[in-house]
Order: structure tokens, then C-alpha cells, then sequence
């Protein structure tokens, strides 16, 4: 049983039944806007493990003898780049063999893009896990699994590298309940770093504040990753992320664990979580082991986890950011207000593309999937927009006028100065906050944001249908 069960079939996968010499592909098991994820069988070894394919399908599509063909031209600097990127977290993570560290066996290029063989795991990601039996996950459990992913992420650490994409969905809990740490993700952000129309859109509710600045890389460190592991914590313990990070940076609303103090967790627990959630790196712990030690846990060496004999199903999210170099471990200094004011420019135009065929053009948001404060935004796809002809409601005579729908969602739009806002085309007087940005709060609805000056227009389509907080900077 996988974890991607209404995802069998994804368009620009290879068919059921293709070989890679001894490989064969059994079945679509995953994807999403950067890489799909195959169960194949291996004819040699007669095992099964799983494949993962780079392919950016904002930038490419599947084309003649299987091979990748690009969208355009245009595409060819950030493909090539995310192709690199691609291949490198593959041999960094060929090189751990760590019990709770995905393992890569092998990998090739091969129809003008490059694949990857890993160990094929049980179980489902710890946010589906949470989602079906949140009766099993209690402080006792967490302490459990802690100390072997601890483990794993201080492999990485101890190797000058940073994982960067922390999160539950990035966390597979084995049927025999060992937990395995997924990928590091380099892909993603070479290719948003190069692309305009496919710019990066972090996991709002783990990553923290300096991943989102321009000169990020000389600002993350261990510290990067520990605060995505206490927003793991703080997802399992309230059952939702902290609120995002620029969101806190313009106005901070978290509400310290310790304070709130939720029924069978230890102090120690909740405020190490406070801890590794604070917003000035400095104010956060600086090492795994450090974190550890607030928590008063062991951390679990390479030896000290049972190494799975029956590897069962992998679901693997596709390739992502590049492992940075950690750069001297240097403060994160800024102070948060100014940040706030370059850290969404990141966020811009273009946003994690997940499966779209089209080629970019129009930026649309949707916001179909719950979005509750400090949750993971869902990234939009990137398609055409097609113009809808609606016809009018026919009114019934005594028919009883709806009430008006109470906003329920926070939409931080980023207003350049001397720009003037609409909202589906009728100018709207909401005073841009001194950093630069916008607080509408929006009801139920379909919204055309526009943002004009000098005859031009930033625009971009919202879908709004559960609560949430926003964070959008249209796109010309």
C-alpha cells in the first residue's frame, strides 16, 4: 500500500512495463512538479526498490521514444542546472548508509534526463500517518522516532550539508514503525533560482525566515533544519505547523507551546520546541546535538537502529532543493521586519508547479486544500487561462437573498509603490503596512488580484474555498 493512492497515473510517465535494462517499472507510486516516483523490479536481484525521474514538468514534457523535450528554449539554462542539481543529491546520498537516511543505490542518465535508484520503504509519510491514527502519536512515540531521525539529520550535518525540506510529508514511518528521512531536494530551488515561471515556493509552515532572503546561503545552518524539526514537533503536538515565518516577521502571532501547554507533554518537550522556533537563528539551538540535549534524549548512532531486512514501498517526493555547503555558520543578523520586506520577492511570480501540462503563462492560485494559519500553503500550478463565459443566475421571485460570507482567510499581497490594487476589476483602497504589503481578508470566492502602474498590470487568480493566510506577490 502506498501513500499515494489517487496517484497511479501521472501525465509524462513512463508506461507500465518499461525497462531500464534490468529494471522494470511496475507502477506509478508519486510525483509532483519536479520528479515522478516508480516501484520498478529489479530483474537481477530479484527485488523490488523504486525509481525516481527528474522531470520538471513546467519546463519539459515527454516527448518522442520517451525521451524529455523542453517547453521552450528559454528553459534550457534552468533544466540544465536542476538536472545537475538532481544528480548531485544522488550521489551525496549514495555515499550515507544510514538505517533512517533514504539510501540511493545507484543512478544514470538516460532520455535526456537522469534517474535514481533507492531502497523501496513500507509505510506512509508521518503527515498521513497523523491524519489517519492521530491516536498513535502521543509524547512517548515522539521520543521514540526522535532520536533516529536526529541521527540521520546529523549525518548530514557532520558532512558540511543541510537537508532544507524537513517537513512530514518528507518523513516515511516504516510499517515496523523505524522512521526513514527522504530526500534532501535539489532540483527545486536550482531550477527557481534560473526560472522566473517556476520560482520556488518554500513549505510556508517549516521553513524559516532566512530561507526565504536572496543571500540565504550564508545565513542557514544546522539552525535551518532544527527549525523545520520544531515545526514538525509542533504539527504532531497541536496538529498544525507554527504560522509562516514572513507572516511572523511582519507581525509575530506564535503562541509559545509552554504557554498553552497542551495535555500530556512534558515542559522540557514544549519549550525545546519554542526554542528551535524562534525567529532570530541566534535565539534557536545551533547543533543537533544541542537540540537533543534540551529535550533530554539520546541521539541514535548509525548502529544503533535494526536495519530492515523486507524493504516494502517507497513514497519519495520528487527532487528538490540543492544541499547547500554549510558557509561558516554564520549569524542571521537581519532583523525581521527588514526582511520581511526582500523575503517574499523570493516567493514571487511563479510558484512550485505540481503536474500541470500547460505551458506557463498565467499565474493561478488555487486554494482548495485546507490552508489553516501556519499550514502548508498549497503551491499553485502554473497553466493558461481560459476565458469563462458564466452565464447569470435566474432569481426566483421570494427567493431569499443569501447573507453576505465573513472573510476567512488573511491574503498578504506585495504592493510596489506607486501601484494601485483591484479586486475582480473594481479598485480596492487596502493601505499597504510599512513592509510593503497588503492585508486583505477575503470570504469564499474566485478573486482577480490586479496590481497596476504605468499601463501595467501584476495579476494573479485566487480560488479561495477554506481558511488560511496567504502570501502572494502577482506576476506580470
Amino acid at each position: 500500500m502506498t501513500d499515494h493512492e489517487n496517484n497511479r497515473t501521472l501525465l509524462n510517465a513512463l508506461p507500465i512495463g518499461y525497462r531500464f535494462n534490468e529494471f522494470e517499472i511496475k507502477e506509478v507510486i508519486g510525483g509532483g512538479g519536479f520528479g515522478i516516483v516508480y516501484r520498478a523490479w529489479d530483474h537481477q536481484l530479484e527485488r523490488t526498490i523504486a525509481i525516481k525521474e527528474f522531470m520538471p514538468s513546467s519546463l519539459a514534457v515527454r516527448g518522442e521514444g520517451m525521451r524529455l523535450a523542453l517547453r521552450s528554449e528559454r528553459f534550457a539554462r534552468a533544466f540544465s542546472a536542476g538536472l545537475n542539481s538532481f544528480i548531485q543529491e544522488a550521489r551525496l546520498l549514495g555515499r550515507f548508509n544510514h538505517p533512517n537516511l533514504v539510501h540511493v543505490l545507484r543512478f544514470w542518465v538516460q532520455n535526456d534526463t537522469a534517474y535514481m535508484v533507492t531502497l523501496f520503504y513500507s509505510g506512509v509519510t508521518l503527515s498521513r500517518l497523523k491524519e489517519k491514527q492521530p491516536e498513535l502519536i502521543d509524547e512517548a512515540w515522539i521520543r521514540r522516532i526522535l532520536p533516529m531521525l536526529f541521527g540521520a539529520i546529523r549525518i548530514i550535518h557532520d558532512e558540511g550539508y543541510l537537508h532544507r525540506d524537513i517537513s512530514p510529508e518528507n518523513i516515511q514511518i516504516q510499517d515496523n514503525g523505524l522512521p526513514v528521512l527522504l530526500d534532501l531536494g535539489s532540483a527545486r530551488r536550482t531550477i527557481s533560482t534560473l526560472s522566473d515561471e517556476t520560482e520556488t515556493m518554500l513549505r510556508p509552515g517549516y521553513a524559516p525566515i532566512e530561507q526565504y532572503t536572496d543571500d540565504n546561503e550564508s545565513e542557514q545552518g544546522a539552525w535551518t533544519d532544527i527549525y523545520a524539526i520544531g515545526a514538525v514537533l509542533h504539527t504532531l503536538i497541536m496538529g498544525t505547523p507554527p504560522p509562516v515565518s514572513v507572516v511572523r516577521s511582519i507581525q509575530d502571532n506564535y503562541l509559545p507551546l509552554a504557554e498553552r501547554q497542551p495535555a500530556g507533554y512534558s515542559l522540557s518537550l514544549l519549550q525545546a520546541v519554542d526554542k528551535a522556533l524562534s525567529l532570530k537563528v541566534e535565539d534557536r539551538p545551533q547543533s543537533i546535538d544541542e537540540f537533543a540535549e534540551l529535550i533530554r534524549m539520546p541521539i541514535t548512532n548509525i548502529h544503533d537502529t535494526r536495519m530492515v531486512k523486507n524493504p516494502g514501498s517507497m513514497v519519495a517526493l520528487p527532487a528538490e532543493e540543492e544541499p547547500p555547503k554549510v558557509n561558516d555558520w554564520m549569524r542571521y543578523k537581519v532583523p525581521a521586519m527588514i526582511a520581511a520586506s526582500v523575503l517574499v520577492g523570493a516567493l514571487a511570480s511563479g510558484i512550485l508547479f505540481r503536474g500541470g501540462n500547460h505551458t506557463p503563462s498565467t499565474t493561478t492560485t488555487s486554494m482548495q486544500q485546507p490552508a489553516l494559519p501556519g499550514t502548508l500553503v498549497p503551491t499553485p500550478a502554473l497553466v493558461e487561462q481560459t476565458p469563462v463565459q458564466q452565464t447569470p443566475p435566474v432569481v426566483k421571485e421570494n427567493t431569499p437573498v443569501p447573507a453576505e460570507a465573513e472573510p476567512i482567510t488573511d491574503v498578504y499581497v506585495r504592493i510596489h509603490e506607486g501601484e494601485k490594487l483591484k479586486i475582480n476589476g473594481k479598485s480596492d483602497n487596502t493601505a499597504s503596512m510599512l513592509n510593503g504589503f497588503a492585508l486583505l481578508k477575503l470570504a469564499p470566492g474566485q478573486y482577480d488580484i490586479a496590481l497596476e502602474s504605468n499601463g501595467l498590470a501584476r495579476k494573479q487568480m485566487l480560488e479561495i474555498v477554506k481558511p488560511g493566510t496567504w502570501i502572494i506577490n502577482p506576476s506580470y
